[in-house]
């Protein structure tokens, strides 16, 4: 008997003025609203912290849980959980962003972390296109452009396919188009910076952009687009196959046919199943859950046929 359990969480629902259906139609999530765009499945920020949906720790919050029992998370230094994951149905095109870097958000936004992400694409159009990186060539270009509203010719799409994984590292311009379900591993942080929202209204009033916090973020010359995107359709079935590590996270794609064992060593994994079925050492999982296996945990048994992203943080 093992003396560390399997950690479940409950989803945190959000409607998004650019999301759709697919979050409740597809996955077994329950939300009111026409245009849910995101599901946070894994989360302790206050802007929806997940609840632990059984077991020991039940009724207990992501936030809660981190502070008062560190120990299942490798004991790690950080003040705040480190990590959110969701995912995310844009019906949509998102507005064009950009987020800060961790110096920056303390110092303008009441000391929280700045946003490092990066998404697994589980769905998109045959033709789909993502916004990732610009082309002005100096800050004054980029200024000039923006406050002429040249966004067109600013922003650079990138041609995109389902499986296709992507690393977006603060200061990048980016977007997600409409059609996309993603799968996004970021910093724990809730920091967007609107470059433009294309006219969009919402209850009447155009959401706010913020110009000047962008100018000064955005990287300038921009290269994002050149190693941003690697892609992760076709790898190698029971392997943990690594897609990114940085220095906030690392995070894997995993691929289960019939039965893969492997060893938790990691100060905390993270695991969301993107499809099918199985088990996680007799747990019955499917397409939509999202769980934490604690540190100290051991040998992980895994039986099914299932796609899965895991990730875990960097200290």
């Amino acid at each position: 008997m093992k003396d560390r359990e399997l950690i479940f969480l409950e989803p945190v629902m959000k409607e998004n003025v650019w999301g759709g259906q697919r979050l409740v139609t597809e996955f077994p999530y329950k939300a009111e609203g026409a245009a849910i765009g995101e599901c946070w499945g894994i989360s302790a920020h206050p802007h929806g912290d997940c609840k632990i949906a059984q077991g020991t720790y039940r009724g207990m919050t992501l936030s809660e849980l981190y502070a008062k029992h560190r120990d299942l998370f490798g004991d790690l230094s950080n003040e705040q959980f480190p990590l959110l994951i969701k995912i995310i149905d844009a019906k949509e095109k998102l507005s064009i962003q950009v987020h800060p870097n961790d110096a920056y958000a303390k110092e303008h936004e009441n000391g929280s972390l700045g946003k490092t992400e990066c998404w697994y694409v589980m769905d998109c159009d045959s033709d789909a296109k993502l916004v990732i990186g610009h082309n002005a060539k100096t800050r004054e270009e980029l200024t000039q452009m923006i406050h002429d509203g040249k966004y067109e010719d600013l922003i650079r799409y990138i041609p995109i396919r389902k499986g296709d994984f992507i690393q977006i590292d603060p200061g990048t311009v980016h977007a997600i188009t409409g059609g996309f379900l993603i799968l996004e591993t970021q910093q724990s942080s809730d920091i967007t910076y609107r470059v433009y929202d294309y006219g969009r209204l919402v209850d009447g009033k155009p959401r706010p952009i913020h110009v000047s916090q962008s100018i000064e973020v955005i990287n300038v010359p921009d290269e994002a687009d050149i190693k941003a995107v690697k892609h992760a359709e076709a790898l190698p079935v029971n392997t943990l196959n690594l897609l990114e590590s940085c220095r906030y996270y690392k995070v894997w794609k995993l691929n289960v046919e019939n039965e893969f064992s492997m060893l938790q060593e990691n100060p905390f994994l993270l695991a969301s199943v993107l499809d099918g079925e199985g088990s996680i050492d007799g747990v019955l999982v499917k397409k939509g859950a999202h769980l934490i296996i604690p540190a100290g945990y051991g040998k992980v048994e895994l039986k099914g046929s299932m796609e899965m992203i895991l990730s875990t943080a960097v200290e």
